[in-house]
């Protein structure tokens, strides 16, 4: 179905600029967007076209820094109170004034059961309207970093909201809902067309209050899922630039003349356990969940190699880590980021210290088309754990149908998954609370550990910078202790781009800014 987003006012589109000719981006990913909907599918791709049409208060980077986005100044009035002053004259794309009124609405809308992204603002109490250009945020303990979480609070317009019944976040992967479906921000780029599985087209946003750091008239998205299409396409010049490009295609692709792009990227890949059933889904009658036990977990970590995997699977584009945080993230030690050592003999006394000398099946759910090689990741995987005596069945499906199983929405249906996270504050806090903590929105196996819990709250509250580090690291450790995950790598991010595109600037969680886009 085609999608344009209706009622767009007349007076806007008379307001195009007036170019000589048009300036088209083509670009591909190995997955479609799962939506539009700002407030579910918390998907790197989904969020980064998200952040093309709508907006925060505040804006990220692609060098990390914040920016003023729909408030132009803030402050702390008190421990518990940041003042906000809006940016006056903005308009949506509807052509709707932007107001305090907008932002209040789309604070009780992202705060709602179904949002993946209410633990973004887990620490706030209220936002006050003081008048139609200013507002207070009161958190419900002094929260030093409340600023790392604003750009990920994408405003929505609460007229079209209530003009739209869609007030309400209702969570499907692919909801068919009508937020998820068009779109009406704030932001440099407005939805033209969408066509789910085949493309999505934006175009320059017209009332823009800022000023284009791109030369576009055109961007459009096209999901391509097999890496060799992908590959074609780009190399014939059906799209300007596609990511991600495997280190087995790089070669191929620089000598065809096209620029191979790389960068750091800050999310870490891991694995996760169900640690929260008495009894795993894979031993039906037995009573018994293995993953409960500290011992098993470790097995499994002494188990894998993490320098085959970066040799062999990921051809040199990734980085083996201990960590479950990246350098660069707030937060991150270097003492942690020593992956376990390969050790099969110990790996195999451990299972069998646990009472399973003879190991055990177990299902690893894993996606095709969400992190570089994925599917090739965990048939590797289940190779390496076959030396210890653990029968893995791998389930590989696309990210959509692996989010509706194993998320809390599908009730955590898994025993055993590979998961990836970039903390949305670019803060080691956000990955404690979401990934490690009790009821965290990642945290897919349940895993809890009280002492990581407190040290998480404690680390939120603390106004000292190197105090807060120290509670950070201390969590930390106890998780890395604790085998609460396997961390395996951070990936490196690879774009294949065109001469046709004189400036691109990669963003170190691996998605794509329109903004800072400009075509020769």
């Amino acid at each position: 179905m085609n999608r344009t987003i209706p009622g767009l006012a007349l007076a806007a589109l008379l307001t195009l600029p007036l170019v000589a000719e048009a300036v088209t981006f083509r670009y591909a990913a190995s997955a479609d967007l799962l939506g539009l909907d700002p407030y579910i599918n918390n998907d790197g791709v989904t969020n980064a076209m998200k952040g093309n049409l709508y907006e925060g208060l505040l804006v990220r980077r692609y060098d990390l820094a914040l920016e003023p986005g729909l408030a132009t100044e803030w402050s702390r009035v008190a421990p518990e109170v940041w003042r906000f002053r809006l940016r006056p004259g903005v308009a949506f794309h509807d052509g709707t004034p932007f107001t305090a009124d907008d932002v209040v609405a789309s604070f009780a809308r992202i705060t709602q059961d179904q949002s993946a992204f209410r633990q973004s603002m887990a620490s706030v109490r209220e936002i006050r309207r003081l008048d139609d250009l200013e507002i207070d945020i009161v958190t419900k303990a002094p929260d030093a970093t409340l600023d790392q979480s604003l750009p990920v609070f994408l405003i929505m317009c609460q007229r079209w909201l209530e003009a739209n019944n869609t007030q309400h976040v209702l969570r499907g992967t692919n909801a068919a809902t009508f937020a998820n479906s068009f779109a009406n921000g704030t932001g440099p780029f407005r939805l033209m067309r969408r066509e789910p599985g085949v493309h999505t087209m934006v175009e320059p946003h017209p009332g823009w209050w800022g000023k284009p750091q791109h030369n576009l008239t055109r961007a459009v998205f096209k999901p391509i899922a097999n890496a060799e299409a992908r590959l074609q396409a780009l190399m014939q010049g059906e799209v300007d630039m596609a990511y991600p490009v495997s280190g087995q295609d790089a070669s191929r692709v620089s000598r065809a003349g096209i620029r191979v792009i790389t960068a750091p990227d800050l999310r870490t890949v891991f694995l996760g356990f169900d640690t929260f059933r008495e009894e795993s889904l894979n031993l039906k009658g037995r009573g018994r969940n293995p993953f409960q036990d500290r011992r098993v977990r470790e097995a499994f970590s002494r188990a894998i190699d993490p320098e085959v995997l970066h040799r062999d699977v990921m051809r040199g584009l990734s980085r083996p880590t201990g960590s479950m945080i990246a350098p660069g993230i707030e937060g991150y030690v270097e003492a942690l980021d020593r992956p376990a050592t390969l050790d099969l003999d110990g790996a195999r006394r451990l299972l069998a210290e646990a009472g399973y000398a003879n190991g055990f099946p177990v299902t690893l759910d894993c996606t095709n088309d969400r992190y570089d090689n994925d599917e090739a990741i965990c048939r590797r995987l289940a190779s390496m754990l076959a030396r210890i005596r653990i029968t893995v069945k791998l389930n590989v499906m696309p990210r959509a149908d692996y989010f509706e199983k194993a998320s809390a929405r599908g009730g955590n249906n898994t025993s055993f998954f590979i998961l990836g996270w970039t903390p949305t504050t670019f803060d080691g806090l956000n990955a404690l609370t979401t990934v490690m903590g009790t009821g965290g929105g990642a945290n897919f196996g349940r895993y809890s550990n009280p002492k990581i819990d407190i040290l998480a709250r404690k680390a939120a509250q603390e106004q000292d910078p190197a105090r807060r580090r120290q509670l950070i690291e201390q969590a930390l450790t106890i998780h890395k202790e604790d085998v609460g995950h396997i961390p395996l790598h951070q990936q490196v991010l690879a774009w294949g781009v065109r001469s046709t595109v004189a400036d691109i600037k990669p963003r170190p969680w691996n998605d794509v800014d329109l903004r800072w886009v400009v075509m020769k």
